[in-house]
């Protein structure tokens, strides 16, 4: 095996090892052990289990970063953003190991810890907001805090992941999307009507029924006012 699939290899094996055991209680004998190597070599790569778990939480980074597109308004809006959404579900359920480690976490007694979790939010939050920022310019996206945005946008696409990674029976992805698509849609964006993704179509309006016309005077009753 060479350096660079090693590497891997452990990366792979302390995903899961924090999966199952919790970042706390994991142990590099835990890690070397599933990824069947000494722990000499472990060291080799990583100084303990704290850098190992900031590289993983790094590299998920990394890959939303890389999967999110830049607007075209000369293209089909709705789309691209849906595009976006899809892309940054799929890079989170792709990893539900680490998702449920980044999106359960509680502060502990490791600070490392707590700071690697944070720069995730902090740099995904940054990511956000500067692409609202750039919609407001756009017109797509309605005039406001963009920061406050992009933690409303966070904390919905939490839930639903983590929901999602948890659940005996999992959301389909695109019902995921739509979801905060529309979401979305009924707050800052400005894309189409706003609506509800699973709001049932409106009731028809009652009828009136019609007034009877009133019918119009004979010449004998109009003779009998006049006289």
């Amino acid at each position: 095996m060479g350096k660079i699939e090693r590497r891997k290899e452990l990366m792979r094996a302390a995903r899961e090892v924090f999966s199952t055991k919790g970042y706390h209680d994991a142990k590099v004998d835990d890690i070397v052990a599933l990824a069947k190597v000494a722990k000499g070599t472990f060291y080799l790569y990583f100084a303990d289990k704290r850098s190992i778990f900031v590289e993983l939480v790094g590299t998920l980074f990394e890959r939303i970063g890389a999967a999110v597109l830049k607007v075209d308004p000369r293209s089909d809006i709705e789309e691209q953003v849906k595009h976006n959404i899809r892309a940054i579900v799929a890079a989170l359920l792709d990893d539900p190991a680490l998702t449920k480690i980044l999106f359960s976490y509680a502060a502990g007694l490791d600070p490392a810890f707590v700071t690697a979790i944070r720069s995730f939010y902090d740099g995904s939050k940054a990511l956000l907001e500067a692409s609202l920022i750039e919609g407001q310019g756009l017109g797509i996206v309605a005039p406001g805090d963009a920061r406050l945005f992009a933690t409303f946008t966070l904390g919905a696409l939490k839930e639903l992941v983590f929901e999602n990674v948890t659940a005996e029976k999992a959301m389909p992805r695109e019902e995921i999307v739509n979801e905060l698509f529309a979401f979305l849609q009924g707050g800052y964006l400005r894309i189409g009507p706003p609506r509800a993704a699973s709001q049932p179509p409106p009731a028809p309006a009652a009828s009136k029924k019609p007034t009877p016309a009133k019918k119009a005077a004979t010449p004998a009753k109009k003779a009998a006012r006049s006289g």
